[in-house]
């Protein structure tokens, strides 16, 4: 049985949702606050992963960052090392998509050479009427950018859990690929 821990920052503009999806996750979908106020710093959530097929689990300390380009500025440094990223946009809201790029590049600045996974999240799919993100874009981007592509509504409690457990899976893969290296390496 093993225990990982990874750190996961979960970023994007401001009102996409990024609050509502991480306490969502780590709320096993009992708990959609109708009322946020604008995260202003970083809120910390720490959910424990069980990896399917295996004994083995990722405690994933999810880090939901302000969406605020003055405010990320004076933050940023309490995103500390990451493992993992989430990142976020509204499917109503082709600028928040667009920013997705400035915010990438934000991170592996940030990460500078180390190996981050991530996933790109476009909340709001229930709100399609007003959709202005198509999903074939965005998935060309993420898969353009290494990231893998989810589409959620957090309001409606769909599809909630399935990035941050991808993330999690993805990292545990990473992980086990790293022992198998190591272990090739010894004599013998």
């Amino acid at each position: 049985m093993v225990r990982l821990r990874a750190r996961c920052l979960v970023v994007g503009d401001p009102a996409v949702g990024k609050s509502a999806l991480s306490q969502m996750f780590h709320s096993d979908g009992t708990l959609f606050q109708k009322n946020y106020s604008m995260t202003t710093g970083v809120e910390l959530l720490i959910k424990s992963v069980n990896i399917p097929d295996s004994s083995d689990s990722v405690e994933l300390y999810i880090i939901v960052s302000a969406g605020k380009d003055c405010l990320v500025d004076a933050i940023e440094k309490m995103w500390g090392e990451l493992s993992l990223v989430c990142l976020v946009f509204d499917l109503t809201s082709e600028r928040s998509f667009s920013n997705c790029s400035r915010w990438m590049e934000r991170v592996r600045a940030h990460c500078a050479d180390l190996q981050v996974l991530g996933v790109l999240v476009g909340n709001k799919c229930d709100l399609s009427a007003r959709r202005e993100v198509q999903t074939t874009i965005a998935q060309k981007w993420a898969q353009a950018e290494g990231l893998e592509y989810h589409e959620t509504s957090t309001k409606e409690m769909e599809n909630c859990e399935a990035p941050l457990l991808s993330l999690a899976r993805a990292f545990h893969s990473l992980y086990q690929e790293r022992r198998e290296t190591i272990q090739n390496l010894r004599p013998g």
